[in-house]
């Protein structure tokens, strides 16, 4: 995991922060150009892009924080953005950047209060100003700058449209008027009670005694790295005296007078017409979402994905990079070169054998792997700045809750269609640690790349289509029980839906370069050192043994439980390496006509449910943990074991 690039400290940083959907990373785009870094904040898997601004000779630290809906976090991506604010702020001069959606004002003038609380100097930007206009919403800047006592910008961010004033105000920290915000009596004494407890912060105390008024259990960590057990104890107590003597949560009458003042605020600065204009955009946005055509809709667009993620890109590019490129350009000459140069056996095994670093981990990387995942950001991309990702996320999200997820989950589930590996690393977007573990935990179990499924559906040709319905709803039946019984076994929470639904928009193709090249980026610097590893793992065992002591192993599994020839041991151990490779296995025993009708179906529904092939394996470890990791493979193991033996059990009982 890397750290945050630490900021320039004779310079200071500009750090952009909003509600999701606002248009913050085409701004931070336009003030970064190609100079991007994206990597975990410390601790977490929260993405962070950090780039540099070069104005008037001087160079800043761009950070484009998570989007947010509250500073009183809920989930781990707005607990990313506190601590930003919370901590790096006092690493050195900082001037904030808050960036709202026009035509959601209310929302974005609610952090805006919390920020004032905060006591930080930001500037505010007015972004999608054209939207909003389009629907008749007018907003008087200088009242409103007035108002908030800050400087107040519009603009335009997918056209460029008032971004270079951004620049403009990007200066030293200045005075801040604080919001007069009254709380009721009792919740001003606890504040009063608790300010002779904190340690002094980067944002202002007052704003601090709220958040653990409130009940903000993400401070946790932080009290204790700043206070004595006794202290925080006592803070403790302040705050179940005064939660003891209102019915509803305090956090939830702190948030209502605010919204008050918000509410204030707007009566003073924004007007409405009631005349919407009927816009294409507005009638394609409607349509996505419609509960009947919005179905026809979300086919297409995941048909789209899957052509061009799971065809062009896992079947046509890696067809062309695999045996073309690396088959036929480079890998011959250099096994050549290295047989020629490097007379020791084991060190030519190393680099150019079966398991070798270039032959095998490099390969699977860039000729397998990065054409897919390049495939995959490129039309994510277009996705996100389009709008239409929140409304995929809404048209499945009734199928998903079935398994104690939401919407979102259909996003890696789709692309594990394509590549696995890839799949588990994106499961980043959902919101809480059990929707991922649980996303993570299908994927692993039962959703084949588009390399292995093009093996198995080759394998049912000539068989009745009983036989592909039969596997098909089989492994639909063991993904929706297994992820229904994940969800209620699984510690923690799972995560609430609520996604904004932003119009539908043009995307701009340069946001989305940038926004895919720096994804990429993070896949060579992240992903490819886990082939690399995996395939000195396999080297290794295979040169002690460990491989052909594996084989020995699980024979009697195969042949007592499935009902399989010992010869299909081989393509169970090779699944692991790869998972089109194990495929490939049980296809060349079924040409040899080694596999009757219902061992190929028996055999197909345990090589697909089988555990993770050795790079997702990997790439789970660096997700989830190695311990999660290791519970997962030795959950899935059984599973589809005793799935198969089960099938083979009862057709052989009907008579197939």
């Amino acid at each position: 995991m890397k750290k945050n690039p630490a900021p320039n400290p004779l310079e200071g940083r500009i750090i952009l922060i909003g509600n999701p959907n606002v248009g913050k990373s085409v701004i931070f785009n336009y003030l970064t150009g190609k100079y991007v870094t994206v990597s975990n904040y410390p601790g977490t898997t929260v993405e962070v892009a950090t780039g540099t601004l070069s104005l008037r000779g001087k160079k800043f630290q761009v950070i484009d924080t998570p989007g947010i809906n509250s500073l009183i976090p809920t989930s781990e991506d707005e607990k990313v953005t506190r601590d930003i604010l919370l901590q790096d702020v006092q690493e050195g001069p900082c001037h904030l950047v808050q960036v709202i959606d026009t035509k959601n004002l209310r929302r974005g003038l609610l952090i805006s209060l919390q920020l004032l609380e905060m006591g930080l100097p930001f500037t505010v930007v007015l972004n999608m100003w054209d939207e909003a206009k389009s629907r008749g919403i007018e907003i008087d800047l200088k009242t409103l700058s007035r108002e908030l006592g800050l400087p107040v910008l519009r603009a335009v961010a997918t056209r460029k449209k008032g971004l270079e004033k951004i620049k403009e105000h990007v200066q030293q920290p200045g005075p801040v008027n604080t919001p007069s915000l009254s709380y009721t009596d009792l919740i001003e004494e606890g504040i009063c009670r608790i300010l002779p407890l904190l340690p002094e912060t980067p944002i202002a105390k007052r704003s601090l005694a709220l958040m653990l008024l409130s009940g903000d259990e993400s401070l946790v960590q932080w009290l204790h790295r700043h206070l004595s057990p006794e202290e925080i104890a006592k803070i403790e107590r302040i705050r179940q005296e005064v939660q003891a003597s209102y019915q509803d949560p305090i956090g939830y009458l702190v948030n209502q007078v605010r919204l008050k003042k918000v509410d204030e605020m707007l009566s003073r600065v924004q007007t409405s017409s009631e005349v919407v204009p009927k816009t294409l955009s507005l009638f394609l946005g409607r349509l996505t979402i419609h509960p009947l055509w919005g179905i026809p809709v979300l086919l297409v667009v995941l048909f789209l994905l899957y052509q061009f993620v799971g065809v062009f890109g896992a079947k046509i590019s890696v067809d062309f990079l695999e045996e073309t490129l690396f088959g036929e350009w480079l890998l011959p000459p250099l096994i050549e070169f290295v047989r020629r140069t490097l007379p020791i056996q084991w060190v030519q095994d190393l680099l150019v054998g079966p398991y070798g670093i270039f032959t095998m981990a490099l390969t699977y990387a860039i000729a397998i792997v990065l054409p897919i995942v390049g495939c995959f950001f490129l039309f994510f991309g277009l996705m996100e700045d389009s709008g239409y990702l929140p409304r995929l996320a809404v048209m499945t999200n009734r199928l998903f809750k079935k398994m104690g997820l939401n919407g979102k989950a259909v996003l890696p589930m789709v692309l594990g269609l394509g590549c696995d590996t890839m799949a588990t690393m994106t499961t980043r977007i959902l919101d809480t640690e059990k929707d991922r573990t649980i996303v993570t935990l299908l994927l692993a179990l039962g959703v084949p790349c588009s390399a292995q499924l093009g093996v198995i559906l080759g394998m049912f040709t000539g068989l009745p289509a009983f036989y592909v319905l039969l596997w098909g709803g089989l492994i639909a039946t063991v993904i929706i029980v297994v992820g229904y019984l994940a969800a209620k076994v699984l510690p923690g929470e799972g995560s609430d839906f609520i996604l904004e639904l932003p119009p539908l928009r043009l995307p701009t193709l340069s946001n989305i370069l940038v926004k895919t090249l720096a994804r990429i980026e993070w896949y060579l610097k992240e992903a490819v050192p886990l082939f690399v590893l995996g395939t000195l793992l396999l080297f290794l065992l295979h040169q002690t043994g460990g491989l052909t002591f594996l084989e020995k192993v699980s024979t009697p599994l195969v042949v007592h439980l499935l009902g399989l020839p010992a010869k299909a041991t081989e393509a169970f151990i090779v699944g692991f390496l790869r998972r089109d490779y194990g495929a490939a296995g049980l296809y060349m025993l079924a040409r040899e006509g080694l596999l009757n009708p219902r061992q190929i179906l028996v055999s197909l529904v345990t090589i697909t449910l089988f555990i993770p092939c050795v790079a997702q394996f990997f790439m789970m470890i660096k997700e989830r943990g190695l311990k999660t990791s290791l519970f997962i493979t030795g959950f899935i193991l059984p599973v589809a074991f005793g799935v198969g033996a089960l099938l083979n059990f009862v057709m052989a009982l009907v008579g197939r």
